[in-house]
């Protein structure tokens, strides 16, 4: 048994804080009383079946700054209830009387193949988080790079031993191969914000020269002479804390990741918004397309939201963000803004 003392990185989201106002909390005319969590789910999934509004995480579940020190642990086989007059949810269980007993946070022991549920889908964003980077155009142009193989082959792959420059003994053995992809152009100010470092494996170093000796650990993609080489980031837990922006962020959808033009739930996209510009790690924004215009007296309907957006890994100029709700396709130049 091994004995999980924290879930910091996907699990503080559900410890909000109540001191804080939130107006707008609308209950779904369908929302079950209770529902019982099967794996796979996740918090905003839950809450999405209670509420319109499934990231106000720190108002649904009606916690407070003191709850952080004691989180709730939510496993597969809860049951959640809805309390109507409050308008939030607990975990708990029926008594005798059908009252629901509220269960206090604790710390659980539990085998480590039964975790926790988390947050968002953490699957979709971990390769994300330390691998696929926005770069600028120097970085780059510098890395060392792939030079050959050891055979004559013109692809490279997973155990292949290969040759590269550039390498230096004080950034360690292991290193992620990268090839520049697309410039990441502003449609609004027509600015280069960076270049997508398009990721295709890792390897590690076996010999250090002026031409070292590499190994192909691991090859998610063909790696050809060229190709270069990025120190992998190390992943950070963050809390995933979700809430909107406190000021007004009006961000346009600049890259879709697999390099397609429409994104559904669970896609990856890349908005030209970044710490620059105040966006923040958890920041929820909401897509909207533009009211149509009644033909009769040519009247201009509000803009209409479709769906959200939650960033999850923010960069200088530019920010990576999951699709977490879309009723229709989100599409290259959609606005995300503060909702």
């Amino acid at each position: 048994m091994r004995k999980i003392i924290s879930l910091i990185c996907f699990l503080l989201p559900v410890l909000g804080f109540a001191g804080q106002s939130e107006t707008n909390l609308q209950i779904r005319s369908d929302a079950p009383d209770q529902y019982t969590v099967v794996k796979g789910d996740t918090l905003w999934d839950i809450s999405g079946k209670f509420f319109k509004d499934p990231w106000k995480w720190p108002h649904i579940w009606g916690m407070n700054k003191a709850s952080i020190k004691n989180p709730h642990w939510i496993y597969p086989g809860a049951t959640i209830f809805l309390d109507r007059s409050s308008g939030t949810l607990r975990m708990g269980k029926e008594d005798t009387t059908n009252e629901i007993v509220k269960l206090s946070p604790h710390i659980r022991s539990e085998d480590s193949s039964q975790n926790a549920i988390s947050s968002i889908p953490s699957k979709v964003i971990e390769p994300f988080l330390s691998q696929p980077l926005v770069v600028d155009e120097q970085s780059l142009a510098t890395a060392p790079t792939i030079i050959g193989v050891a055979e004559e082959r013109v692809i490279i792959g997973t155990g292949d031993v290969a040759y590269a420059k550039g390498i230096t003994t004080d950034k360690g053995n292991k290193w992620q191969v990268y090839r520049p992809g697309k410039a990441l152009i502003d449609p609004d100010t027509n600015e280069t914000l960076g270049y997508e470092a398009i990721f295709l494996g890792s390897l590690n170093v076996k010999t250090f020269a002026d031409v070292s000796t590499v190994v192909i650990t691991d090859a998610k993609q063909e790696i050809n002479p060229g190709d270069r080489l990025l120190v992998p980031e190390a992943v950070i837990p963050h809390t995933y804390l979700p809430r909107a922006p406190a000021h007004q962020v009006a961000a346009s959808v600049i890259s879709i990741y697999g390099g397609v033009s429409q994104a559904g739930q669970n896609t990856v996209i890349t908005l030209n918004r970044g710490e620059r510009d105040g966006v923040e790690i958890g920041h929820v924004l909401a897509f909207t397309s533009k009211g149509r215009v009644l033909k009769t007296d040519n009247t201009s309907l509000p803009d209409e939201r479709y769906g959200y957006a939650f960033i999850f890994r923010v960069f200088d100029k530019v920010s990576y963000a999951l699709v977490m709700q879309a009723r229709l396709p989100v599409q290259l130049l959609d606005h995300a803004v503060t909702p």
